[in-house]
């Protein structure tokens, strides 16, 4: 996507530093000149006594393996989106390739019990996304550049994925390395991307680039909330556990505008720790904040205020157009509906609260327009297994074990 009459300012918005999301980029062309004006207001202090308290650390779901449908989509998926080599191709944004996707690839793979790809994407990954400081990687491998890799920050998000997948793969084939490395990941990621503001720690979205002398800038969908508990189990160390209930605390607290919704870039004051729409950062519910129901429903919290705010935005249940984004300043909706990766999130966070039936139908991964949307269905799906699905099986056991 391109649109040259807003290169001068998206340029100005991205000087500072290489951002790791391609996302923010899909944004900032939809809101064009708004992406550059301040905060609408401010947010809930961190003394706030009136959010709902969060529950405490819940272990991570057993691996799983995808059903027959599930496969069926993995195969398109590795078909459509990931070279042979290994290289998981964005092919709504040049061919390029990030961190975000290998870890996703990865993920599926332990999913569908696919070692021959896992290893291609891992050996792709570790041989040209590897950083040489530490265990963290490269956020984005652009085959355009004479230097495919330009940029040596990393992105969160796209390391917890990996380290998860990692996880996962040792486990599910017994390769001791795989794990090690995952830890390795873990250790670096909360060393290089965890800040403390008071009492809290926050989960930045790179290494680089967000911490600032007066405020810091969080992107909300970093927080993988599964992938933070596998990484907590497999390693014991209380900073994970702090990161959750404070990240949970922030995804009630950053909820912007007249439909109450996440926010794709929010900050914390390092003086006071108000939570507002990122100064200088489109002031959206978008193509990254849409993970935010995501993985609190892939994590089990269904009573989460911003996972149920999605699901009325959507209206799910209602059968209406599900909308693309929304502006958090204008209150303005997308003028065209969501794509399918999009309606899978929507799908899911409605099944998880129990608007939908458990286990509702996903969209076919055939009408995937691109590559981020078809991963936000292969997410979408196996968050349905692993988060929703168990969860009820886990509840219905509960409950038969109390009546006798």
């Amino acid at each position: 996507m391109s649109c040259n009459s807003l290169n001068a300012s998206i340029n100005d918005v991205t000087s500072e530093v290489h951002v790791p999301r391609r996302g923010f980029m899909r944004a900032a062309l939809l809101l064009g000149a708004a992406a550059l004006l301040p905060a609408a207001y401010v947010g809930k202090s961190l003394g706030s006594t009136n959010l709902p308290k969060v529950r405490a650390m819940r272990l991570p779901p057993v691996s799983t393996t995808a059903d027959a449908a599930d496969q069926a989509a993995w195969l398109i998926y590795r078909t459509r989106f990931i070279a042979p080599e290994g290289r998981v191709v964005d092919t709504g944004n040049g061919g390029v390739s990030h961190s975000e996707g290998q870890g996703y690839a990865m993920l599926f793979a332990t999913w569908t019990n696919d070692r021959p790809s896992f290893e291609r994407l891992w050996n792709w990954t570790h041989a040209h996304l590897s950083r040489p400081s530490d265990a963290l990687h490269a956020w984005r491998w652009d085959p355009r550049r004479a230097v495919h890799v330009e940029d040596l920050n990393s992105a969160t998000d796209g390391d917890l994925m990996i380290a998860w997948a990692l996880l996962r793969g040792a486990e599910r084939w017994d390769v001791p390395q795989w794990r090690e490395r995952g830890l390795a990941i873990g250790r670096d990621i909360l060393a290089a991307s965890t800040r403390e503001v008071g009492e809290r720690t926050y989960l930045l979205p790179a290494p680089y680039g967000f911490d600032h002398d007066d405020r810091l800038v969080l992107n909300p969908s970093h927080y993988v909330f599964p992938a933070m508990r596998a990484l907590a189990a497999a390693r014991p160390d209380p900073r994970w556990a702090q990161l959750e209930r404070d990240g949970l605390w922030l995804m009630e607290s950053a909820r912007f505008g007249e439909f109450d919704l996440p926010a794709d870039y929010v900050q914390v004051d390092r003086i006071s720790g108000a939570v507002s729409l990122a100064r200088g950062w489109p002031e959206m519910f978008s193509w990254n904040a849409v993970r935010v129901p995501l993985h609190l429903a892939w994590a089990g919290e269904t009573d989460s205020q911003a996972l149920q705010a999605t699901v009325r935005f959507w209206k799910v249940e209602q059968g209406h157009n599900i909308s693309a984004w929304a502006d958090l300043r204008s209150s303005g909706r997308a003028p065209y509906s969501a794509n399918g990766g999009i309606v899978a999130v929507a799908t899911l966070g409605a099944a998880a609260t129990g608007v939908l039936p458990t286990g509702a139908a996903m969209p076919d991964l055939e009408t995937a327009g691109d590559y981020y949307a078809g991963s936000l269905m292969m997410l979408s799906r196996m968050a349905m297994q692993e988060g929703v699905l168990a969860s009820r099986t886990q509840a219905g056991a509960s409950a038969a074990i109390a009546r006798v």
